[in-house]
């Protein structure tokens, strides 16, 4: 074999390896009940992402700058303990039985009513109830280039109807990390599962993202009232500070004199995307000026919740040894819109005995020079 050919060869298996990455998993401490948790890390040529079974959630994502160099872009704790303590904000978690809010946690199916925990403000539930999905320990599965999340959900749990068996699962290749849904039920039930990562393209705890760059591939947003439950209308976005169909400076207009933004102390709404429900379209891009990285969303969901970190305050402290202030990340979760099961005009987020919901939504990250 002739030394070009060889050199040839081996450039060739580094590159594989490069795209399709590795996976190594380590222990992660326990839960206060004493439950193992477990922590994986997802290797590839351009990214390094870390996801524990504890809410199966992102713990960090690494990708370098413009000038080559890496940082943590998502917020996160330097230990477990550190998401016992911040589970209100939901770092990272896989959120669920149904992402976001219920109505007063009140829904009916086939004329039988149910009541989930109002957990927000003793009104509303978000993000599954008191003990949502991010509050419980998946149990991961090594696959090729990625991790598989299980968890079974038993009937009546946080009052949904159905034992719901969730698979989730994160694939790392080359500057992309795919997470691909999948739920099935022995009953009749509603279900909506979002990942909750906050991003700040800058590095976790460098200040806020009003500065960088956002497009929403979106005409309308689906307007709320005051405790943030949509009115049920779908409102063009033209004309309004919702307008990100161009690349837009997020905090441009983020303290303007619109009632909206009043009632969410910023962004904290669900855009209705362009494009069929279930077919794969692009979401969002984001960019930021300073490290030139950007962050493009693409999904099979009919929604997008972009959220400003308007409950950021400052309790909550990174790897970084910083604090998380207002406004300190972002947040894109892939949904279908809150509190669907009470709005008849919205996408179904109804599933049966028989049926699988499957849906997609992959994070890529870039660098603009």
């Amino acid at each position: 074999m002739t030394t070009g050919l060889l050199k040839g060869i081996l450039l060739t298996m580094m590159t594989t390896l490069a795209a399709h990455g590795a996976v190594s998993k380590a222990p992660f401490g326990k839960t206060p009940d004493g439950k193992a948790i477990e922590i994986y890390t997802l290797k590839s040529g351009a990214v390094e992402a870390r996801i524990m079974t504890y809410g199966a959630r992102v713990v960090s994502i690494k990708t370098a700058d413009r000038t080559g160099k890496v940082e943590d872009i998502v917020l996160g704790g330097a230990t477990v303990e550190d998401y016992f303590k911040g589970k209100d904000a939901h770092f990272g978690s896989i959120v669920g039985r149904y992402g976001n809010r219920i109505s007063a946690g009140k829904f009916t199916i086939d004329g039988h009513s149910y009541q989930a925990p109002k957990n927000e403000n003793g009104k509303e539930m978000l993000h599954g109830g008191t003990v949502g999905f991010d509050a419980l320990v998946w149990t991961g599965r090594e696959v090729p280039d990625g991790v598989e999340m299980t968890l079974v959900s038993k009937d009546g749990d946080m009052g949904f109807p159905g034992t719901l068996t969730a698979h989730v699962t994160y694939t790392l290749k080359n500057s992309a990390l795919r997470i691909q849904y999948s739920s099935s039920t022995d009953k009749p039930t509603v279900v909506n599962l979002t990942n909750h990562s906050y991003f700040n393209l800058a590095g976790e705890g460098s200040g806020t993202i009003l500065d960088e760059t956002l497009t929403l591939n979106a005409d309308a947003f689906t307007p709320v009232n005051v405790n943030l439950i949509p009115t049920g209308e779908i409102k063009p976005v033209a004309g309004t500070p919702f307008d990100f169909r161009k690349p837009t400076v997020i905090g441009s207009r983020i303290n303007d004199p619109d009632e909206q933004l009043k009632i969410a102390g910023g962004y904290d709404h669900n855009w209705v995307l362009n494009g069929p429900n279930g077919q794969m379209k692009v979401a969002a891009k984001v960019s930021d000026p300073k490290s030139g990285r950007t962050l493009t969303v693409t999904t099979t969901e009919p929604g997008v919740q972009f959220y400003t970190g308007n409950f950021l305050d400052g309790t909550h402290t990174g790897p970084s040894g910083k604090a998380y202030a207002l406004r300190g990340a972002l947040c894109l979760e892939t949904q279908h819109f809150p509190d669907s099961p009470n709005q008849p005009k919205f996408p179904s987020t109804l599933l049966k005995p028989g049926e699988t919901r499957k849906s997609e939504t992959v994070f890529s990250f870039g660098v603009e020079k």
